[in-house]
């Protein structure tokens, strides 16, 4: 009779944030046999308890004694892997206390250092899920615009590229979506500098121009690339539009669970989403 795996411990950090709060409801809202809720999340200073489905959840601060608390935490909850949806000043803060603490995780906030994000962790020979991106659906188009990149170099060389990409107001970056996108469009020749993405943030335009619905202007991704030949002959458009976060809640908790696998398989290295993507098994959202 082959044993049961048990289910994942997901801590999440920071689940007072709303991505955070997504996939921490997300995560109670699996089956049991799946994974559960720790009830323990780290934020920028301790908060009041935060109830989750259910689950009350501890607010502790990640500047007071956090290691401990993690390495508390692993003992309590063996095979816990952490989840951390924080901010992007607080990216490689929080990845050196993963890796200090040898605590697998899955990064979801975008920003930071990404270079040196990537050589701590695989330095540190840890499994890890690093992706700017947890939408499954809009992860296959990611892969589909790469593969296409790789296979055809140059195809669109001389044509000018257009990215306008719509968010909340509270995102106040670029998209690591838009940058993986951009960089497959440069791959097929267009040439596009990240720093001319058209960044809508205000609420107007969203309204009027963006078409963006009024229960989502807190929580959207709007993101179009347009193209357009050399002699304005030809137009090609590409378009993703997602309200609310639940794809992106899904798919992190779908990464968690992966990556717990890999690393009950001996799995010691950064995987992204495309892995995941590949390993399917993952829920339709």
């Amino acid at each position: 009779v082959l044993a049961t795996a048990p289910p994942v411990p997901i801590m999440v950090n920071d689940l007072t944030g709303k991505m955070g709060r997504a996939v921490a409801e997300s995560v109670v809202g699996r089956d049991k046999s799946q994974c559960f809720l720790v009830p323990v999340a780290f934020s920028g200073s301790a908060k009041p308890a935060v109830d989750v489905g259910g689950v009350v959840v501890e607010i502790k601060s990640i500047r007071e004694d956090a290691g401990a608390a993690l390495e508390d935490l692993k003992k309590r909850y063996p095979g816990m892997i952490v989840v951390d949806y924080t901010l992007p000043a607080a990216v490689n803060h929080n990845a050196e206390l993963y890796v200090k603490h040898n605590t697998p995780f899955v990064m979801g906030t975008t920003g930071g250092d990404r270079t040196k994000l990537l050589t701590d962790v695989t330095a540190a020979k840890l499994a890890a899920v690093i992706a700017p991106q947890m939408g499954k659906q809009v992860v296959a188009f990611q892969a589909a615009m790469k593969l296409m990149a790789e296979n055809f170099p140059g195809a669109f060389k001389g044509y000018t590229l257009e990215v306008t990409e719509s968010h909340q107001t509270s995102k106040v970056d670029t998209s690591g979506t838009a940058k993986a996108i951009v960089q497959s469009f440069n791959d097929l020749g267009c040439g596009f500098d990240i720093k001319d993405v058209t960044l809508v943030r205000d609420v107007p335009t969203q309204l009027e121009k963006m078409n963006v619905p009024e229960e989502f202007l807190l929580g959207h991704a709007y993101h179009t690339y347009k193209l357009k030949s050399p002699d304005n002959t030809v137009f090609f458009e590409f378009q993703h539009n997602v309200c609310g976060r639940s794809i992106y809640a899904e798919g992190t908790v779908d990464a968690a669970l992966f990556l717990s696998a890999k690393v009950t398989g001996g799995g010691e290295t950064v995987y992204d989403m495309i892995d995941v993507l590949k390993e399917g098994g993952m829920v339709t959202n």
